[in-house]
């Protein structure tokens, strides 16, 4: 049972195996399957849960068959399993989802999918075979790079669609039907604000004011004009620290930046971190540094979780206004905003920050209290709670 009090089953379609696990992650009570196991599977067992979930319903079976037949079009753009894959998960979901109900006698009534591509068409064919209403979250990547054709037809047979940041909800409002559109609610991730909090007054005061940035290393984070920006600041003079943590594709590229801009007196990669590692970090910064960019392709960011957090832990932001981002920090008042790749702005946004100690306390508290008012993540819980409980209503839960 979770903490909204709602029973939950988690199903994702991979283990990421990760080395480091975050501590909400290894909190989570809920049971845990992954949907890839069908592929370790002898062709028996396989063959045995096609037929069990035949027999639930063979008219919803042939219908659901025919529809991943036919439409070519699932398998263009954004995905990582072909149509026929996801249909294969979503046999060996219902055949789970039926196991646990022949086990616990409890009887799943809804379905969430946490993505727009293969997680919410693998939830749209378990809808299909079984008849759960399912509800899916659309974020970046997922939802920009995805055929609006198959967003469109996704939201037509979901509950709801739910998605983090306005700037999405926006271009869902100008893509889908408008009585589809209708269906999209925003409820921003939020953060736990009282395990994100401020420096206590006694932390002591670093020697050089710390620029701290935290994300995957993947271009659209844009680190590299960030590393061009902390080069601008070394070159004027100015003395100051920056640290950035996370691990991706690009982490040897921007090491090899940080040699040939002789920044390794200034600038560290430090890898990647468990998020409660993070919060004394936040705490002994100076400033909060993002710069996404929208890449070549289309992928983008929401509002990334880590500018909330360093917000709820009352440091100022320099970020650059991308899809939700503009939502959170406001320029001049808890942070300051500027384009893509404009490495002169930001150079100069930092410098101007770490110059005027008032302006960054005066800043960091009007972040903190952004996010008190608008991201506390009880809130958003609640909010996502009661509309899989309307879901669950509506279901026939």
């Amino acid at each position: 049972m979770g903490q909204s009090g709602l029973d939950l089953w988690v199903f994702p379609i991979t283990n990421p195996q990760e080395g480091i696990v975050q501590e909400r992650v290894r909190q989570v009570r809920a049971p845990v399957q992954y949907l890839e196991a069908f592929r370790r599977q002898p062709r028996s067992s396989r063959a045995a849960q096609r037929e069990h979930v035949f027999s639930l319903s063979p008219v919803r079976y042939l219908q659901t068959l025919l529809y991943v037949t036919r439409n070519k079009h699932l398998d263009a753009g954004y995905r990582n399993s072909t149509r026929f894959e996801c249909f294969e998960m979503a046999i060996y979901l219902a055949w789970k989802i039926e196991e646990a109900r022949q086990k616990t006698g409890k009887r799943m009534n809804r379905l969430h999918a946490h993505f727009a591509h293969d997680p919410a068409l693998i939830a749209l064919l378990t809808h299909m075979l079984l008849g759960i209403p399912f509800s899916f979250t659309a974020h970046a990547r997922d939802l920009y790079q995805l055929a609006v054709s198959a967003l469109e037809e996704r939201a037509r047979h979901a509950f709801a669609v739910v998605t983090c940041c306005g700037a999405n909800r926006d271009y869902m409002g100008q893509v889908l039907p408008e009585a589809l559109s209708t269906k999209v609610h925003l409820i921003h991730h939020g953060v736990d604000v009282q395990s994100f909090y401020p420096a206590p007054d006694t932390l002591p005061v670093p020697d050089a004011p710390l620029i701290l940035s935290v994300g995957r290393l993947i271009e659209k984070k844009g680190f590299p004009a960030l590393l061009d920006a902390f080069k601008m600041l070394k070159d004027s003079g100015q003395h100051f620290k920056g640290e950035i943590y996370g691990d991706g594709l690009l982490y040897d590229h921007l090491a090899m930046t940080i040699q040939q801009n002789e920044l390794q007196a200034h600038v560290i990669l430090g890898g990647a971190k468990q998020q409660d590692e993070l919060v004394p970090l936040f705490q002994k910064a100076a400033v909060f540094a993002l710069t996404p960019s929208v890449t070549n392709d289309g992928d983008r960011d929401g509002i990334p979780n880590v500018l909330v957090e360093a917000m709820a832990c009352g440091i100022p932001i320099i970020s650059t206004a991308v899809a939700g981002i503009p939502e959170l920090v406001t320029h001049g008042l808890n942070g300051l905003l500027y384009e893509p790749e404009d490495v002169k702005g930001i150079a100069s946004g930092l410098s101007d920050l770490l110059k005027d100690e008032n302006r960054r306390k005066r800043m960091g508290q009007a972040a903190r209290q952004t996010v008190l008012d608008r991201f506390d993540l009880k809130v958003s819980g609640h909010r996502m709670a009661n509309l899989l409980l309307q879901m669950e209503a509506v279901g026939g839960g």
